[in-house]
């Protein structure tokens, strides 16, 4: 699966401007929209990216002008992409028509048809692509006055060399306009190997420019001059029906048979850049680098903008409606929060007497379960006591701790334990009146005519068991 979900391929080479939306299938891209736009006519709204570009990546594509790139193929020692980058460009030099601080370069590796041979270093072919750096910033200032902002810019020719049929010699002619004239990009496969790329134009009818068999005699000289040109290669001709016409016509003068094949058409050709672009190194671009920071510091501020326009409208809604909630009759949350108030202040003076009744209940019930409590107690004590004895002093305090004092003879101290026993195990409707761990423990002492005694108890569940 390509690393991008979406790919925009723009054609923006002639007046009417076509630009594909193709979406990721498997390794390659199906077309999903095609949109013609008029020259100058923005095309933020189908290939603008926003917050699904987060995570849906989308690659802008724009194809450059033919006529202002150069084409140069070299060969070089099978290596790595990288180290294939650091060979060309210790060539540029030698290889750019240009100075080398004014142009923009990548490359692109062609496959080789033909074996090396024995005891030769495996070699592959490379096609330097060198566009002036002022026709690149002034291509790029037009897309962007369309809304269009480029993350690469290609050479549809690099993707029609790939359909020619390589593994048979011959010279392959792809017409396309070049500056204004009717020319075209010829190619010249020999021994399964890309040898040489050059653009030739066809004269009007009647010119006194150069005539289209001297510029293919001396491509043909060079050819044989480097040795890779032995032979009469057959011919290949790439166009529709009214560039093969005129062609064809100017190619008799040759004296060669060309075989004429339809292009692919537009949409097949761009699929074809789609896929290439996806799969591209970020070193083989020919958009400039402080173009591609640029772009993406404008995509990060579009975005925050664009959450703080999205905060800011959400905001202001919530407080509409907050307002709203309150102030309006037929939501009327103000309107509610008087009444409720005013119904408190009117039930202010009830609950003041429930208040007050409640607490007079706690009063009543508290005297009832002492009184209870104390009834309870005396009745036990009146069952236990034993016959002789007398109780001189009883105290009932904090409705749960009894105390009993009294004197008994010196023969009968045993029964006031006994008693003091038997009361602490008392029961009152099957539980435990009294809290056997607890209360005064039994004293006593030697008084006149007998012996004084005293003990306390507490209540098991203080005074809310009393009542029974």
């Amino acid at each position: 699966m390509p690393r991008w979900n979406t790919c925009h391929i723009l054609d923006a080479l002639t007046g009417t401007h076509r630009l594909w939306d193709f979406d990721a299938k498997g390794d390659g891209f199906v077309l999903g929209h095609e949109h013609v736009a008029k020259a100058g006519e923005a095309l933020s709204g189908h290939a603008a990216k926003s917050w699904s570009s987060l995570w849906r990546k989308k690659l802008n594509v724009a194809w450059l002008p033919p006529e202002q790139v150069f084409l140069k193929v070299v060969e070089l020692p099978q290596s790595s992409f990288e180290e294939t980058v650091s060979m060309v460009e210790l060539q540029l030099e030698r290889l750019s028509p240009m100075p080398v601080t004014q142009i923009v370069w990548t490359l692109h590796l062609l496959p080789r048809y033909a074996a090396p041979a024995p005891g030769a270093p495996a070699l592959q072919t490379a096609v330097v692509v060198l566009v002036e750096r002022s026709v690149v910033e002034e291509f790029l200032g037009r897309l962007e006055s369309q809304s269009y902002q480029a993350d690469r810019l290609e050479v549809p020719m690099l993707d029609q060399l790939e359909l020619a049929d390589a593994k048979t010699d011959g010279v392959w002619i792809y017409p396309s306009p070049v500056a204004g004239q009717n020319g075209a990009l010829v190619a010249w496969w020999l021994g399964g190997v890309l040898r040489d790329l050059s653009l030739v134009t066809l004269p009007p009818a009647g010119s006194a420019g150069e005539s289209l068999p001297s510029q293919f005699a001396r491509l043909a000289w060079a050819g044989e001059l480097e040795g890779w040109l032995t032979g009469r290669p057959p011919w290949h001709l790439v166009a529709d029906a009214v560039n093969a016409a005129q062609w064809e016509a100017a190619l008799r003068d040759l004296g060669e048979a060309v075989t004429v094949t339809a292009p692919p058409p537009p949409a097949e050709l761009a699929a074809r850049t789609a896929r290439r672009a996806a799969a591209a190194s970020d070193r083989a671009n020919l958009l400039p680098a402080e173009y591609a920071v640029r772009y993406h510091q404008q995509f990060v501020d579009r975005l925050w903008l664009r959450g703080l326009m999205a905060a800011g409208v959400l905001y202001a809604v919530a407080v509409a409606v907050y307002f709203c909630a309150l102030f309006v009759p037929w939501v009327g949350l103000e309107s509610k929060t008087t009444a409720v108030e005013q119904q408190v202040a009117g039930l202010g003076a009830s609950y003041t007497n429930a208040l007050q009744l409640k607490a007079r209940y706690g009063v009543l019930k508290d005297r009832q379960n002492l009184k209870f409590a104390a009834l309870n107690c005396w009745q036990l004590i009146a069952d236990q006591l034993p016959a002789g004895t007398s109780i001189q002093r009883l105290n009932f305090a904090d409705g749960k701790k009894l105390t009993l004092s009294g004197t008994a003879a010196a023969t009968d101290i045993s029964k006031i334990i006994d008693f003091n026993d038997s009361l602490r195990k008392a029961t009152v409707d099957g539980e435990p009146m009294f809290d056997p761990k607890e209360g005064d423990a039994f004293m006593e002492h030697t008084v006149p005519g007998g012996v004084a005694w005293s003990f306390g108890l507490v209540l098991k569940h203080g005074e809310e068991s009393a009542k029974r």
